[in-house]
């Protein structure tokens, strides 16, 4: 089901998503789509030209209804992700445009996939499917 859809103007090409603490300045991508620590995923995305649409998706285990209404994603991450506060925060590394969700649930680690229209470095298109209860 989703919970939460954000269309933003981003400055810096990598996107970050997760907890609602500071990112740690070690992460970085590498030249790979995407890089992760314990509470947050970087991805690069297309900056200062178009609008980047993110939408978040929350996982009951259900049908899967969070398919792509336009051109197909590649998933650039499945893992775990702690977000302390039970809120995720979408948006460009130097905090410029900054979405945060409401409360997901309680804190804690959840699993997390998201897919990108283009893995290979300039995505419009996000989707975030996070589990509805912690692992």
């Amino acid at each position: 089901m989703q919970i939460a859809g954000v269309e933003l103007y981003v400055n810096h090409p990598v996107m970050a998503l997760g907890s609602t603490e500071w990112i740690p300045t070690t992460l970085a991508l590498d030249g790979a789509p995407a890089a992760a620590c314990d509470t947050h995923l970087i991805v690069r995305v297309q900056a200062q030209v178009a609008l980047v649409k993110v939408r978040v998706f929350q996982d009951h285990g259900d049908a899967d209804d969070h398919g792509s209404d336009g051109e197909p994603l590649t998933t650039v991450f499945d893992g775990h992700l702690l977000l302390s506060d039970g809120r995720l925060v979408v948006g460009d590394v130097v905090g410029e445009s900054r979405f945060t969700t409401s409360l997901l649930g309680k804190p804690g680690r959840r699993r997390v996939r998201v897919s990108v229209d283009d893995p290979q470095g300039w995505a419009r298109a996000v989707d975030v499917v996070i589990s509805a209860e912690t692992v």
